[in-house]
């Protein structure tokens, strides 16, 4: 625990800031549509027309070890208040029941470190597993067997801090709903265990609200034995290929049978990919119609297999909320529930995103600002990245200017073509060694404008180490665009508000390619009518403040200083220089909530100070995948979103994927009182005046004098392999919550304040 406890007291303030932080904006109080004027809560397509059910697996098991006191816990303080709790019920050799994700203690405990000599091998459903069962040790043995994280790419902080709990625990938490899951009834009765016998005699001490099993033979032995309106059973499909032991008819068979599974359940448990299968690309087919026909049979439906922290479909850009609206809000029917690890996020996706339509209102006033335009989904800087930017309600769609040899302005995420193109199949013999801008490329320079723009295009992929690939399906898909046709194509939206043009290694272009990219992109402007209009705003962004004094005198442009490293404060001077030459500022989000060993630690000033000086705050980027986040925001976009924009009042976001932040600003979550965070803490690394400052910019060299490289210089070869850049980043709420949790045996007054004891 001594690694647990340095975490947390290095951090103890803003976690339980971002804890009162959520608890208030996960509230989700029934009455919430109403706020927004609509009237009456629309009726969802469900069996009932009510809204679908939370069922939290486990709890919520995908921060906390899988049905560990903790987990429960949090997943009642941050789910809708009806949250269902869900027990995955094994039973111990005298009787007891217990709750553990799989009939294995292996992944889910330490056991083989208490009891290293207590594995068995069993047959179970036709299979042959060894490992420690509940089934051969005492519930008083296991009493001392501490519960771990059995997902192992999940944070291991949580391991070993709590007990094993009993069906009768989880009761004793007073939830809304209780969901017994009973998985192995037939292997428990071969060895003189009764999984019939238990939960009867448990429905006398407790409410049991659900009861869920892939055993026919055992739901029709206790279907006479519960009140459907108290204790609704559920019949589970395993994989379609699988046989349910009591009938030795596959899943697949009995799902055309569903007048049959009515006679003795509520509802069937299913796998979503039953409802909307993935072909063999991870791409939706098309929706099945099992919740239709379920429905007609009086079954409600209840869909599994939700993680957060898993490959989605690739329909859905990594945006856990898409996927759970996909189920629930699709304008032909909706699951009656949902089972997840991560109960906070189908929490907001029934409660704030659902049923909004894409003209709703935006309920907070955050600037969408692109990061090559809609390059989650297409590749950067291209026809397609910028149109579908446009349709997802991006404000501002941005530009990177890069400069052909032959003098054209063009939108490009780098001067090397070998990050953005498949430049090395056709041009090898541009590789070039260039010093200044770090090393062999093909850069754009080399090239004209005309060899440029036929280049095949590729997609971004940030997050290649963990295997995270975006949209392979147009990885190669889409045009590069010049400056003046992206300036027309913004011209033509009609939805936008602004354009953002980045303007980077000014001084080396102008200085040793006797290329004038700053004159080149005023032209650009004024030939596109953009000095005689008022209608676009005209944003120029650089980390080089010798950019932006050139263009100090523009009354017609906002200038955006951009830092380029991350800072923890910012002195004075800094911000009073920066006023001289800019209008607003873009920094990191660690900037705004600084990290330390994959934590969040602190809220710094960093906003403060440069609002206080009247400079607007974007930071950026945010994008959807996982990993990008860390742990705090339980990954989930829309939970990290929901705490920059409502936490720190930041003036906009820069994100690869602008769907999310629009859909966000328009959900209902915009109506939450703006939260307090903490007071800032004493800064690390401050930016200075020293880091503004810089020389003005070069003359142009004259074109005519411009150095060819020399021939060592110049590389034929197969190119360079692109790296892939990743930072699996841990959590700040996710740790100090399960402080709040995990504290058991070192703060309880704290955890008897905050109600987990």
């Amino acid at each position: 625990m001594s690694g647990l406890g340095a975490a947390l007291t290095s951090s103890l303030l803003l976690p339980i800031a971002l804890l009162l932080l959520f608890l208030r904006l996960h509230s989700f109080p029934a009455s919430v549509s109403a706020q927004r004027g609509s009237g009456s809560a629309p009726r969802w397509q469900t069996l009932s027309g009510h809204s679908p059910i939370v069922v939290a697996r486990g709890g919520f098991s995908g921060l906390f070890p899988d049905s560990s006191r903790a987990a429960y816990r949090f997943a009642q303080a941050t789910s809708v208040p009806d949250v269902v709790l869900w027990c995955d019920l094994q039973l111990t050799k005298d009787g007891f029941g217990l709750c553990l994700p799989d009939i294995k203690l292996d992944n889910s405990t330490d056991v083989s470190q208490i009891y290293q000599d207590g594995q068995n091998t069993y047959m179970i459903n036709g299979a042959t597993q060894t490992g420690w069962f509940p089934l051969d040790f005492s519930l008083a043995e296991l009493s001392t067997v501490p519960l771990v994280q059995g997902v192992y790419t999940r944070s291991e902080q949580f391991n070993n801090l709590f007990p094993i709990l009993t069906p009768e625990d989880v009761a004793a938490l007073n939830p809304a709903g209780l969901w017994l899951n009973v998985q192995h009834d037939a292997f428990y009765t071969q060895r003189n265990l009764s999984m019939k016998n238990y939960v009867l005699a448990a429905s006398r001490r407790m409410v049991i609200n659900y009861i869920s099993s892939p055993e026919v033979g055992f739901l029709r032995s206790i279907s006479t034995r519960f009140n459907p309106r108290i204790t609704k059973l559920f019949f589970q499909f395993n994989a379609p290929s699988d046989i349910e032991p009591s009938t030795t008819q596959t899943y697949d068979s009995l799902r055309s049978n569903l007048t049959f599974i009515r006679t003795f359940a509520s509802g069937i448990l299913v796998p979503k990919t039953y409802i909307w299968p993935l072909d063999e690309r991870n791409y939706l087919h098309s929706s099945m119609p099992l919740v239709l026909d379920a429905h007609k049979a009086g079954l409600e439906v209840v869909a599994t297999d939700f993680y957060n922290d898993d490959v989605l479909s690739y329909n859905y850009s990594y945006d856990p909320i898409a996927e759970y609206l996909q189920f629930v809000d699709n304008g032909q029917f909706s699951v009656d529930g949902v089972l997840s690890d991560f109960p906070i996020t189908p929490s907001a996706a029934f409660n704030c995103y659902a049923h909004i339509g894409r003209n709703a209102s935006e309920e907070v006033n955050t600037l969408v600002i692109t990061k090559n335009g809609a390059s989650g989904d297409y590749p950067s800087c291209t026809d397609l990245a910028y149109q579908t930017a446009i349709s997802d309600g991006a404000d501002v769609i941005d530009c990177p200017i890069q400069m052909s040899q032959d003098g054209v302005p063009f939108c490009q995420s780098s001067i090397n073509l070998i990050d953005t193109t498949q430049a090395t199949e056709t041009l090898n013999d541009f590789l070039t060694d260039v010093p200044e801008l770090k090393g062999k490329g093909i850069y754009t320079f080399s090239l004209n404008w005309s060899q440029i723009q036929n280049l095949t295009t590729a997609i971004s992929n940030p997050f290649l180490s963990y295997q995270l690939y975006r949209n392979p399906r147009v990885s190669n898909e889409g045009s590069l665009v010049s400056l003046a046709d992206f300036l027309a194509l913004a011209k033509d939206a009609g939805s936008l508000s602004g354009v953002l043009i980045n303007i980077e290694n000014a001084a080396y272009l102008m200085e040793k390619q006797g290329l004038a990219v700053v004159d080149a992109v005023e032209t650009e402007l004024s030939k596109a009518g953009y000095d005689n209009q008022t209608a676009l705003k005209i944003m120029i962004q650089s980390t080089n403040s010798s950019v932006l004094m050139k263009l100090k005198d523009k009354i017609q442009y906002e200038l955006v200083y951009q830092v380029d490293e991350t800072i923890g404060s910012a002195d004075p001077s800094a911000v009073s220089d920066i006023k001289n030459f800019a209008h607003s500022v873009v920094i990191s989000k660690q900037s705004v909530l600084a990290e330390n060993n994959a934590f969040l630690t602190r809220l710094t000033d960093v906003v403060t100070k440069l609002q206080n000086a009247n400079l607007p705050v974007y930071v950026q980027t945010f994008s959807n995948e996982f990993v990008s986040q860390p742990w705090d925001f339980f990954a989930d976009i829309n939970v990290e979103l929901n705490t920059y924009i409502l936490g720190t009042n930041i003036s906009g976001v820069v994100t690869d994927f602008p769907k999310t932040p629009n859909r966000y600003r328009r959900s209902l979550l915009g109506f939450i009182q703006e939260p307090s965070l903490p007071p800032a803490q004493a800064p690390s690394l401050p930016l200075t005046e020293s880091d503004i400052a810089e020389a003005p910019l070069p003359p142009v060299r004259n074109k005519s004098t411009v150095d060819s490289p020399p021939a060592a210089q110049i590389t034929r070869g197969s190119g360079l392999s692109k790296g892939a850049v990743a930072g699996l980043v841990v959590s700040v709420v996710v740790i100090l919550i399960v402080a709040l949790g995990c504290f058991q045996l070192r703060n309880r007054g704290m955890l008897a304040r905050m109600g987990i004891t």
